[in-house]
């Protein structure tokens, strides 16, 4: 065969090779959007309604006002220009998500491919596909879909730049790991897990201090605008609706990560048979391991490090909720890949288990996040342009002002609420427990005219435990605040909403209509 036709025969595999490539890839977008797209028109929650209200602010508005909020721009940002290409429908924003959600699977292949093998590389981009997490959030309205991508391809370009010596990527590097720290201060405790996993590597010259210098000392220059903002958030903010965690906690919830104990088990065996195939892999019987073998420490090691100092974190200041686990869940996609891959057979048998234990929509579970709209329709013709909405629990306020009719006034338990968009989290648990009930709902009634309603939003408290310092005080005021205006003279009680069943209790709101009577004189 001469040279030209070994040249065709050559490239026509090449061909037929992305053929089949883009071919397998669109399958796994098919059958993701079929399972990610079940619940799109799912109605929006409270941090939903926060991610709307925020959203629609000016965009040169959103880095400001997120002093209120505690978290970083990026996705608001992201969302903001969405919105307004798009739409606010919930299907038009849950689609933003599940786009993130769908890039992970071409990113997970490429990257598996990268790191370990073709074989990886398809198994990275089947579990990306089909993993709970990402079809529960890739149908939310939140960042947590960008956070599993940002996490991979950070986690991949780490590997290519530091333990594969491919310094053409560092761009790559630098640009998603500003991005993830964007998106989620989260971001922070994955970041800080490579910078200490790369310690070894350092000590023993694999990795060159001059690349680390640069690719880190690059991402805190891009973060240091955010900085100051970031410190007083810290201050300012926190997450007084979380408690926090214990050790107890985790193991419950990396199963809950991998969507449920049966599939946690299955990967901690089999990935474990991957970890020791891996460790036997050196270039001689006494030799350093493998660049494969490198990276798979390293990534494992980023991720212990970056739950640990989450963790750590938390017991200082409470922030742990397993949405956030989405800055870990990315390179644990991109590990369990490899891993998968290199435990032969029964790795494929395992990635096939998973799928079939998968292959569920969470359709109830995201359609049962909020009554809200639901309660909105209830009250529309009932409440009319002037009459004030009370919400005893003050975060649910941007959400209930999404769906509420428009012209009413809006207040919590603190007072007025003078921006519906944003929930004002800054020294909230402070200014909660300094606001009283009396003195306030007093200024309240004496707003309305006779026939005024004022409409109490109270959260429905048996669905849930109530038990960190922000959801117990919310508990105990939003009890204050019915009997303060039950017993109030002004005030006549004219209707509750929803009627709650003893069984099957939804999740969100009931409302309870006061109108003012006229005073006698």
């Amino acid at each position: 065969m001469s040279a030209m036709a070994e040249r065709m025969v050559v490239a026509g595999a090449r061909v037929g090779e992305r053929w089949r490539i883009a071919g397998g890839l669109l399958a796994l977008l098919v059958v993701s959007v079929l399972l990610r797209s079940t619940a799109i028109h799912a109605r929006y929650w409270i941090d939903e309604g926060l991610s709307v209200g925020i959203a629609k602010h000016h965009l040169t508005a959103i880095p400001g006002l997120l002093r209120q909020d505690g978290s970083p721009p990026l996705y608001y940002l992201l969302l903001g220009v969405w919105i307004r290409v798009v739409g606010d429908g919930e299907a038009r924003t849950h689609a933003l998500s599940l786009l993130f959600a769908l890039l992970t699977i071409p990113a997970g292949f490429a990257a598996g491919r990268a790191l370990f093998s073709p074989r990886a590389g398809w198994l990275t981009a089947i579990l990306a596909a089909l993993i709970p997490f990402l079809s529960y959030y890739g149908q939310e309205t939140r960042m947590y879909s960008l956070m599993v991508l940002l996490s991979m391809l950070t986690t991949a370009t780490y590997a290519l730049v530091f333990i594969r010596g491919r310094r053409r990527w560092m761009p790559g590097f630098v640009v998603s790991g500003t991005a993830l720290i964007y998106t989620h201060n989260w971001g922070l405790f994955m970041l800080a897990g490579t910078a200490i996993a790369l310690l070894p590597l350092l000590r023993s010259r694999a990795v060159a201090w001059r690349d680390a210098l640069i690719g880190y000392g690059a991402i805190g220059l891009l973060y240091l605008p955010w900085l100051p903002t970031v410190l007083y958030q810290a201050g300012h903010t926190g997450a007084p609706w979380s408690n926090a965690p214990s050790v107890g906690d985790l193991p419950g919830a990396l199963a809950t990560v991998a969507g449920g104990t049966g599939p946690a088990v299955a990967l901690l065996l089999v990935g474990g048979s991957g970890v020791a195939a891996y460790r036997t892999m050196r270039r001689g019987p006494a030799g350093p391991p493998t660049q494969q073998s490198a990276t798979v420490t390293a990534v494992g090691l980023s991720i212990v490090v970056a739950i640990a100092l989450a963790f750590i974190a938390s017991q200082i200041s409470p922030g742990w909720t397993l949405r956030y686990f989405a800055a870990v869940i990315g390179p644990l996609i991109l590990l369990s890949g490899g891993l998968l891959a290199r435990a032969g057979n029964l790795g494929l048998v395992t990635a096939a288990l998973l799928a079939g234990l998968w292959l569920h929509p969470p359709t109830n579970a995201v359609n049962g996040k909020s009554n809200v709209h639901h309660v909105s329709l209830l009250v529309r013709g009932q409440v009319l342009p002037g009459d004030l909405v009370v919400s005893t629990q003050p975060e649910q306020v941007p959400v209930e002002a999404f769906y509420f009719p428009k012209g009413l006034r809006w207040a919590s338990g603190m007072g007025y609420w003078p921006d519906t968009g944003i929930m004002d989290w800054r020294d909230a648990l402070e200014r909660y427990r300094r606001a009283r009930v009396r003195p306030t709902a007093d200024m309240f009634i004496r707003s309305l005219k006779p026939g005024q309603e004022l409409v109490l939003a109270l959260p429905i408290l048996r669905t849930a435990s109530w038990n960190a310092p922000w959801t117990h005080l919310v508990k105990r005021r939003s009890l204050q605040w019915l009997r303060a205006l039950d017993h109030d003279p002004r005030l006549s009680r004219i209707a509750g909403i929803p009627r709650l069943a003893r069984t099957r209790l939804p999740h969100g709101i009931r409302l309870v209509l006061f109108r003012r009577v006229p005073t006698l004189k």
